[in-house]
């Protein structure tokens, strides 16, 4: 401990002996390192922040119907490409950075202190910081400004280009396809008019065409077999069955009725099942007008003529005659079987004349199908490109019409740029503050560096280290008064105290500067 106090103050000893020359040394430190702090130029910096996102409503109902933009993935392109060498081009052509420029060394230089100086930061998913630093305030607002209406236009601008560019391209492309499609409806238009009833309207072939023919003939047979035998079964029944019906005597009928009464209520038993236009019930209606215009008897013979002794004699054995319903029920329908089978054996030829002229011409034209093949093949594949080229076009018509009128990518500025007033660098404080320290260090760290190259000796046992004989040595010569050590320490303390004084000072008027007193 004795061996510490005693290094300390020998050290302390001779570093007061050199405190001058820490004092200047401090003095020189402080000056120089304020005037450089004072010769630094002021930095403003500007800032503006945007919030830049997607319609969440509109961007899903759009999903599947119209051209997906991806909105969030062409702003994260705009945030990377920012600061690309033409925007930066741009940048300077548009502000006043454009009069500094010397050539086209200047030039680069610029744009790659702009690419460095100018940062671009994100707050959230959506929230997003331009900020610039300059000398000028102005300078600093105009550049974030600029950089604001770059970012904008080309937010808005790239996408509507872009699509612009599509749609052209589209509607270039339908208007190509739609000349070859109409070409190609011509060629198999003539194609089927050259070889009517050989290839149908939907496109089949010959093969296709052939095998529909052989199954229909197949079942035009089958239906004409079942016509026939109806037929055949409606003649046996026609006739098994009486054309004429006997009846009592108005005054032994059943229910006292006329003949004529009998036949309207018949006509309205017929009326219930079948239409006016049925032919039982026409034939029913004109033997009730004959028997009330007297042209028929009321036994349903003529009222004159060869049938009338027959009529007599009927109504004096008491007896008439009417015709029998069933009768023409059954004769009508057998009309009507005779008439489909007419038509199914028309049918039937026509599709037999079919086969046999698809067969010759299978036989005599080999080529003729697959050409017809390969011409509806080529036709469907230009139909089909056709729609796919329309319902892009109508797509990307729908993804413009969001992009430009329905705000799909919603850009708003939030903190436009302001022309700053104070500085944001270089911070005078803490640059003062360092220098004050250091001015400090170096005043006491001076004078103990040189004490420690002096080699004079301080005490008595540095004499003793060399091996000589030491006699003794005066430890004390005398007490100074007070007022002698007063002079040696005032003027030191003097100097120290004005040099922290004018630190002071420089906080005192950069804090003022800085709007903070």
């Amino acid at each position: 401990m004795e061996f510490l106090h005693a290094f300390l103050q020998r050290h302390l000893k001779a570093a007061w002996r050199r405190r001058w020359i820490g004092v200047a040394a401090a003095w020189a430190v402080c000056l120089a390192g304020w005037t450089l702090v004072a010769m630094m130029p002021n930095q403003y910096q500007a800032e503006s922040r945007l919030y830049v996102a997607s319609d969440a409503i509109l961007t899903p109902l759009l999903a599947g119907i119209a051209v997906n933009t991806s909105p969030q993935g062409r702003l994260d392109v705009l945030q990377r490409t920012l600061l690309s060498r033409p925007n930066m081009e741009e940048l300077i052509s548009k502000t006043d950075l454009d009069l500094r420029v010397t050539g086209p060394d200047s030039r680069d230089a610029m744009v790659r202190g702009l690419q460095s100086s100018i940062m671009l930061g994100q707050q959230g998913d959506n929230l997003f910081t331009i900020a610039y630093r300059s000398t000028s305030p102005r300078m600093a607002q105009q550049v974030v400004q600029t950089l604001l209406s770059i970012f904008i236009e080309k937010a808005t601008g790239s996408s509507h280009r872009d699509m612009e560019n599509a749609r052209r391209f589209l509607e270039h492309q339908l208007a190509s396809y739609e000349q070859q499609l109409r070409t190609a409806e011509r060629r198999r238009a003539e194609f089927r008019n050259k070889y009517l009833g050989v290839f149908t309207p939907e496109g089949t072939g010959a093969s296709m065409a052939l095998d529909t023919l052989h199954a229909k003939i197949v079942t035009l047979q089958t239906h004409l077999q079942d016509l026939q035998l109806e037929a055949k079964a409606l003649g046996q029944e026609l006739a098994g069955t009486k054309p004429m019906l006997v009846a009592e005597d108005l005054a032994g009928g059943p229910g006292g009725l006329s003949p004529l009464a009998q036949a309207e209520e018949r006509l309205r038993m017929m009326q219930l099942q079948y239409t006016d236009d049925y032919p039982g019930v026409i034939a029913l209606k004109k033997q009730i007008a004959a028997m009330k215009s007297g042209a028929l008897s009321p036994g349903g013979a003529p009222a004159a003529g060869g049938g009338a002794g027959k009529a007599k004699a009927d109504l004096k054995a008491g007896t008439r005659s009417v015709p029998n319903p069933v009768y023409d029920q059954i004769k009508v329908k057998l009309v009507l079987v005779n008439g489909q089978i007419s038509a199914a054996e028309r049918q039937l030829a026509q599709a037999q004349g079919f086969v046999k002229r698809l067969e010759t011409l299978q036989q005599q034209e080999p080529n003729l199908v697959a050409d017809y093949e390969n011409m509806n093949r080529t036709y469907t594949v230009l139909r089909g490109d056709y729609n796919e080229l329309m319902s892009r076009l109508q797509s990307a018509n729908i993804a413009e019409a969001a992009d430009t009128q329905a705000d799909k990518v919603q850009i708003r500025v939030v903190d436009p740029p302001v022309l700053p007033r104070l500085p944001v660098a270089p911070n005078r404080l803490l640059l003062v503050s360092g220098v004050m320290l250091v001015g400090l260090g170096v005043a006491v760290a001076l004078p103990l560096l040189l004490a420690q190259l002096d080699r004079s000796f301080c005490v008595v046992d540095d004499l003793r280290s060399l091996g000589l004989p030491v006699l003794g040595g005066i430890s004390m010569v005398g007490v100074r008064p007070l007022h002698m050590r007063l002079r040696v320490v005032l003027p030191v303390g003097l100097a120290l105290f004005l040099l922290i004084a004018m630190y002071g000072g420089l906080v005192i008027r950069i804090l003022h500067t800085a709007s903070v007193i």
